[in-house]
């Protein structure tokens, strides 16, 4: 199983200097991607924006969207967001897509909340389809592509769109339960071989309060299962450990941490466990 890194890209006030720095300090490591997650009502910085900047200073780590919101886009200005990562990372970009749950994130991209899976299927088809022959680039080999969600429809899309699912954290039994809906859904479109299987976990190992404070703010939309998410930061070296060897018995491909606090010790510190 791949390790990869979490940008601090939607954590309140994160300079810019810091997130290219982490990025940077991230390909030097043991990780195989930097990924970011996406949210527009937020002080948070774009995840295409993040990750452009992050190419410019990295060689080897994957670069990843683990999720973008979709539906916030058009195809047409998603596709030429992710393309141009793909090109300015010489091919290095993973595309993750999902509808994202937030309504706040929604009205104000004036997008009908409403038709977002009809609408994640567009854009799945488009790029899938009729972007070889729309004219928008820069023109790429297609772009590794994930899918996440935990309804039917979501697996659905995996199996029909994608390369593989991407889950949205959890216990490690949690993620294996939804492997085994990908997998299931895989085989019933009679798909060779297996999906990729990415999960994601935070972590603050330098100051597990300021980091769990962020937790129950960034996901306050839930109500109180934002407290839950909370508990489920991993605050120690035993913990981050137990949570990696669960998910590689789950059989995860790609593990994303996310930091919850923006402080270059505590990517330092993470190095450590993973060595």
């Amino acid at each position: 199983m791949r390790v990869g890194i979490g940008l601090p890209n939607t954590i309140p006030g994160t300079p810019g200097a810091l997130l290219v720095e982490w990025a940077r300090r991230a390909d030097t490591g043991p990780f195989s991607t930097v990924a970011v997650l996406d949210r527009l009502v937020y002080d948070s910085v774009d995840p295409f924006a993040a990750l452009s900047a992050a190419s410019a200073v990295t060689e080897r780590v994957r670069l990843a969207t683990n999720i973008a919101i979709g539906p916030l886009r058009s195809p047409a200005m998603l596709a030429k967001q992710a393309l141009s990562v793909d090109a300015l990372s010489d091919g290095r970009l993973t595309l993750g897509l999902g509808v994202g749950a937030r309504r706040d994130d929604y009205a104000a991209a004036g997008v009908d909340r409403r038709t977002r899976g009809a609408v994640l299927s567009e854009q799945l088809a488009y790029l899938r389809g009729q972007l070889d022959e729309s004219g928008v680039g820069p023109a790429r080999p297609p772009v590794e592509l994930l899918v996440g969600g935990a309804s039917g429809a979501a697996f659905a899309r995996v199996a029909r769109y994608a390369d593989g699912y991407a889950h949205g954290g959890g216990p490690p039994r949690a993620f294996g339960s939804a492997a085994a809906r990908a997998r299931a859904a895989w085989r019933d479109l009679e798909r060779p071989g297996e999906p990729i299987l990415w999960g994601q976990g935070y972590f603050a190992l330098g100051d597990p309060d300021r980091g769990s404070a962020y937790l129950r703010d960034y996901y306050a939309f839930t109500g109180p299962f934002a407290e839950k998410i909370a508990a489920g930061n991993l605050t120690s070296a035993r913990a981050v450990k137990d949570f990696v060897r669960g998910y590689e018995a789950q059989g995860c491909d790609e593990l994303i941490l996310y930091p919850t606090v923006a402080d270059l010790d505590d990517l330092a510190r993470l190095v450590e466990v993973l060595a």
